[in-house]
């Protein structure tokens, strides 16, 4: 499994984008993080300004959301749904999907799951239990 540092994720993201600005080749996932930047035009200033927001910190108590970790957790899902992994990631997906009419609404609602996972997994210092995922996802509920 790849690890990255926080400035190797970062960079990833920022090349990716530069690549895109001046019309250089993507590898595939490069392609895959840059179709996710472009459905957050929030994000473009940043990308625009690695320098400023290279080492930049998104604590929780300032209120505001980690473009970088919003990113991964999208690409982390988009890697998980061709290959069912964790088994049974892809019939949610399809639920939600079915449910919102948005894919990039699904995987947000995914990606809470995925987030409480790797909480629980920080908090309690063991590896990340999928259990804790499909249990989520089997919960989410789309009000409205």
């Amino acid at each position: 499994m790849f690890s990255p540092t926080r400035d190797q994720a970062r960079r990833f993201f920022f090349d990716a984008w530069q690549k895109f600005r001046t019309s250089q080749p993507l590898s595939d996932l490069e392609a895959i993080a840059l179709d996710l930047m472009q459905q957050h035009p929030e994000y473009h200033a940043i990308f625009d300004n690695p320098e400023r927001y290279v080492e930049r910190d998104y604590l929780p108590e300032s209120g505001g959301t980690n473009p970088f970790l919003h990113l991964s957790l999208h690409l982390a899902i988009r890697e998980q749904l061709p290959i069912d992994q964790p088994r049974g990631i892809a019939a949610h997906y399809r639920r939600l999907l079915e449910k919102t009419g948005s894919a990039h609404d699904a995987e947000h609602l995914i990606m809470g799951c995925l987030g409480e996972m790797i909480w629980q997994a920080q908090r309690q210092r063991t590896p990340p239990d999928p259990a804790i995922y499909l249990e989520c996802l089997e919960n989410v509920r789309i009000i409205g």
